[in-house]
């Protein structure tokens, strides 16, 4: 059974089980903290944890070993909370996503990670915290991670582009004549090209221009070359994963009817 199909056989309104109680847990950069909320409201103690994959493991084993845990409320489970989340998940917990604490209850008792924690639960009791933490073990994740570095290297390349525009509209005059005639893809590969020994002295203007417009096409040529990667890279993520659901919907139209 996937993860995805484990995800399916809970919902945050169903019944309790017997015995059962639900963790809540605030989640931050270093420290985790988690509480246990039974279905008449009783807490247990919150228990602080760290991120790493052994804590988690025994924070799970501290809240079984105490009742019977089917779900969790997770705040952060893109963020800090994913690994929890994945984890939990794994270990057939239904992960809810819980997006902040009730507001009246912080002004009333300030910022408290165990309240939160406990908020987080009983958003889960309570039916609120009705949205699934994402499994991030299939090709969206994946494409998802592809698109964050793709984005960035985009961003990256648009600013180089723009600085080396910027030095060679203060460049020699004879330099930047020979150059604002060049198509983009020329004028990069021309600057990348640059000699930067012409006789100049080591600490002349003329040559730190050739040096920067030089490094900064072969940045361009390098975030370039990241970028066509990425984009082939989801090219085959997408025709993969869109092949396999087209064959499932050819296969679905070819069962033949019952009537």
């Amino acid at each position: 059974m996937t993860t995805r199909q484990r995800s399916t056989l809970f919902t945050s309104t169903d019944p309790p089980a017997r015995g059962e109680v639900v963790l809540g847990v605030d989640t931050h950069g270093e420290v985790h903290v988690a509480a246990l909320v039974c279905p008449l409201g009783q807490t247990r103690a919150p228990s602080p944890f760290r991120p790493q994959r052994s804590d988690t493991r025994r924070l799970l084993a501290w809240a079984r070993k105490r009742e019977t845990v089917r779900r969790a409320g997770v705040e952060g489970t893109g963020t800090f909370g994913a690994g929890l989340s994945r984890y939990l998940l794994a270990q057939q917990v239904v992960v809810f996503e819980v997006n902040r604490p009730d507001r009246t209850a912080r002004r009333m008792l300030r910022k408290s990670d165990p309240l939160d924690a406990q908020a987080a639960a009983r958003a889960v009791l309570s039916g609120c915290a009705r949205a699934r933490a994402k499994t991030g073990d299939g090709p969206v994740h994946s494409a998802r991670l592809f698109k964050i570095a793709k984005d960035s290297a985009v961003r990256a390349r648009t600013q180089t582009i723009n600085q080396l525009k910027a030095v060679l509209v203060i460049a020699d005059p004879a330099l930047r004549e020979r150059l604002s005639s060049l198509g983009n893809r020329e004028l990069f590969r021309t600057c990348a090209r640059l000699s930067l020994d012409q006789g100049d002295a080591g600490d002349s203007v003329a040559q730190a221009t050739r040096i920067s417009l030089s490094m900064l096409a072969q940045r361009i040529k390098h975030l370039t070359g990241q970028i066509d990667d990425l984009n082939q890279r989801l090219t085959r993520l997408v025709e993969g994963h869109a092949r396999s659901c087209s064959h499932r919907w050819v296969s679905a139209r070819t069962v033949p009817s019952r009537s």
